[in-house]
């Protein structure tokens, strides 16, 4: 019974410290609504440019136009997941940078484990605060609805979700290497990858010899499985069972890359000097 009291003390202090984690960004959110405008300007401006071009592939007497239109959209919204789950890791965790926090937060309880759930936490609050406005607009504009797929839909979003936080601790253990050096990569490593995403076309569009590339990614298994789901309603249960697998390895990969970051950083006192 003691080991057991224990350690659910030890479960609710990690959840407290996590929490605090979560609710100093939320605090910064509180007190800027242009932070919040931010999270929702670019994926709103890409669905409504796309929107503009998948309203004129409907407008032509054709069914595959029709369908493709739908695909379009689809790709945009569910593309916006990833970028915004990633962004929204890395952004946070420069937030911490940039206010000469991360020393600071290094010296209190918390553990790395417990900064990478807060970091998570804090990718799908802005996920969801990023992406609903553009899929409500999606509905009420063009008559979208990215539902229409299916329960299927949720499992996608997670899948991209997951893969975003892969790339970003990646990157987050760049930024931890080479310091400000590495900024930039949070706002650009993630359209270096949409080329082999196949988010608005199929990959058997791609060379033969880039299929094993994008199938080595999460997001082109989604994707494939998003224009079953839009042709004929059913699920591709392979490339959904691919995708959360490559997420696993990729995450697995990239944790471990982190925390041997981490640890390097700490033993070379980056942490309290990081980004100058």
């Amino acid at each position: 019974m003691t080991g057991d009291t224990s350690r659910r003390s030890a479960a609710a202090a990690a959840l407290r410290r996590v929490w605090g984690l979560v609710y100093r960004h939320l605090a910064l959110f509180r007190r800027s609504w242009p932070r919040l405008l931010e999270l929702m300007y670019w994926p709103i401006l890409q669905m409504v440019v796309w929107g503009f071009v998948t309203a004129y592939l409907a407008g032509v007497q054709n069914d595959t136009a029709g369908i493709a239109a739908g695909m379009l959209l689809g790709g945009v919204l569910l593309w916006e997941v990833t970028l915004r789950s990633q962004m929204g890791f890395s952004i946070s965790f420069l937030e911490e940078i940039w206010s000469r926090n991360l020393g600071h937060v290094f010296v209190s309880p918390l553990r790395p484990r417990e900064l990478v759930a807060g970091l998570m936490a804090m990718s799908v609050i802005r996920v969801l605060i990023g992406v609903s406005p553009a899929v409500l607009l999606a509905w009420l504009l063009y008559h979208f609805g990215l539902f229409s797929m299916g329960p299927v839909v949720v499992a996608f979003f997670a899948a991209l979700l997951v893969m975003g936080w892969a790339v970003a601790l990646g990157v987050t253990s760049l930024i931890l290497r080479y310091g400000a050096g590495a900024e930039a990569l949070a706002w650009s490593v993630l359209f270096g990858l949409t080329p082999f995403s196949a988010v608005f076309y199929p990959v058997s569009v791609l060379p033969a010899w880039l299929h094993p590339v994008a199938y080595s990614l999460p997001s082109a298994h989604v994707f494939e499985g998003m224009r079953a789901a839009l042709l004929d309603g059913t699920i591709a249960w392979g490339h959904l069972g691919a995708a959360f697998a490559l997420d696993a390895f990729w995450m697995v990969v990239m944790a471990g890359v982190f925390m041997r970051q981490f640890e390097d950083a700490r033993v070379r006192g980056a942490l309290l000097n990081i980004g100058e």
